[in-house]
């Protein structure tokens, strides 16, 4: 143990001596370990909240979606595209028992304006039961409900009020919304968007939604929804009845089987395949697997890192070596033997290579804090340089990859210092006795 606690302090006080030398050499490790930490983090940070949005979407619930097919209806006027989930659907997926609840949806693009100020929305005609599938509150006034079907009202999100109504309370105020004035009862509150997941459902930005009833959508706007495409007279439209279906079952084990039964009943109506169903709970699975592959491409960057400063180290050491010629010469003389040598040469790697990791660990528990003052920094800059998922995104440190870090440096040191502490301990005493 004596032999040990000397042979530390030999090695110190050699790295000690050459400072800018040992900090460089330090430096590759402690970048690779900060890399390492660091990256996983924000993986991890990123596969938590896409899975937070997944699980939000209710492991009991069943998502089914219209999607745009790529044919036209030839049936009408070729600038008019029918597609999607109808009210008959809609009917017919009700049917089934395991059922608790059934939630539909109609949404498009439209303009709304109070007095001289519009804002473009995504007007979504919905039911009472829409709040609590997508976790809404309510911070004026009310939520439309079933009292309200084919009545003019409308309840706004956060940034369409704000936008519409900067500085008054808009609750029973008149809004201009398609050809008719409708008024404003409720207004919800923030929402962060939701991102895109797995390729199956788009991304989604709550804040600039506008609710009405969907009864009143159908009545008073219709499933034919025209747009203008360019200049003059050049119109393209889309005839769709419902935009979404979700469906909540008694139970997470009836999720498979009627997910199978939903697709069978749609394949026989919808030929052209203008659906998506999507299972929240295969979507979860999907991102655990992502999230594995990520966290191996991640440390296997990361690893590199590594790698480059173990391979620094070993030049540093070699060059050591050279330099200490006549020092190993001198204790070879004294009685030192080649394990001796070897011992040293490993300690002054292992300080080195320890030092770096240690200092990457602390400076990788600060991610969180650099993540956040980085995302200030850019926001202060410029605000809409960031999109708005990155707003949500908080790193999360994983104990794993602290052990794995500190574990590929130690055992780069090992590796590296290995060849030079030989190759020391193979010199000639005589002939380093002889080197100037």
């Amino acid at each position: 143990m004596l032999n040990l606690i000397r042979t530390l302090q030999l090695g110190v006080k050699s790295l000690v001596l050459h400072k800018l030398r040992s900090g460089l050499a330090a430096l590759g490790i402690f970048i690779g370990t900060t890399t390492v930490i660091w990256l996983v983090a924000i993986g991890e940070g990123v596969s938590y909240r896409a899975q937070q949005q997944i699980l939000d979407l209710g492991a009991q619930n069943i998502i089914i979606r219209s999607v745009e097919p790529n044919t036209t209806d030839e049936s009408a006027d070729s600038r008019v595209k029918r597609y999607g989930l109808t009210r008959k659907d809609l009917e017919r997926i009700a049917v089934n028992d395991k059922i608790k609840e059934t939630v539909a949806i109609r949404e498009s693009r439209f303009e709304l304006r109070y007095k001289h100020r519009t804002v473009e929305v995504k007007l979504v005609g919905c039911s009472e039961e829409h709040l609590n599938m997508n976790r809404l509150q309510i911070v004026r006034g009310r939520w439309i409900n079933q009292r309200d079907d084919g009545d003019k009202v409308v309840v706004l999100a956060h940034q369409t009020a704000a936008t519409l109504f900067p500085y008054e309370n808009p609750i029973g105020k008149k809004i201009w919304v398609g050809t008719d004035f409708y008024t404003v009862v409720g207004q919800t509150d923030e929402r962060s968007a939701s991102a895109a997941i797995g390729g199956s459902l788009d991304s989604r930005e709550y804040n600039l939604d506008a609710y009405i009833p969907i009864e009143t959508f159908h009545e008073r706007i219709g499933d034919w929804v025209m747009r203008r495409t360019g200049p003059g007279f050049s119109f393209k439209g889309e005839i769709v009845e419902l935009n979404q279906i979700t469906i909540k079952l008694n139970s997470v084990d009836d999720v498979a089987g009627s997910a199978r039964l939903i697709e069978k009943q749609l394949s026989d109506y919808h030929p052209i395949g203008d659906y998506a169903v999507v299972v929240p709970e295969e979507l979860l699975d999907q991102a655990r697997r992502t999230r594995a592959m990520f966290n191996v491409l991640l440390v296997v960057i990361a690893g590199i890192s590594l790698l480059v400063g173990g391979i620094g180290i070993m030049n540093i050491m070699l060059a050591t070596v050279t330099e200490r010629t006549r020092e190993i010469g001198i204790r070879r003389a004294l009685g030192a033997r080649r394990r001796d040598i070897v011992l040293q040469f490993l300690v002054e790697t292992l300080v080195l290579t320890s030092t770096g990791g240690l200092l990457g660990v602390g400076c990788g528990l600060l991610c969180g804090w650099f993540f956040k003052m980085g995302r200030l920094a850019v926001n202060s800059f410029n605000p809409d340089i960031l999109p708005p998922i990155v707003e949500t995104i908080e790193p999360r440190i994983a104990l794993w990859s602290i052990i794995l870090s500190v574990g590929i440096a130690l055992g780069t040191g090992v590796l590296f210092g290995l060849y030079p502490a030989r190759k020391a301990a193979l010199m000639d005493p005589i002939e380093a006795l002889r080197h100037e």
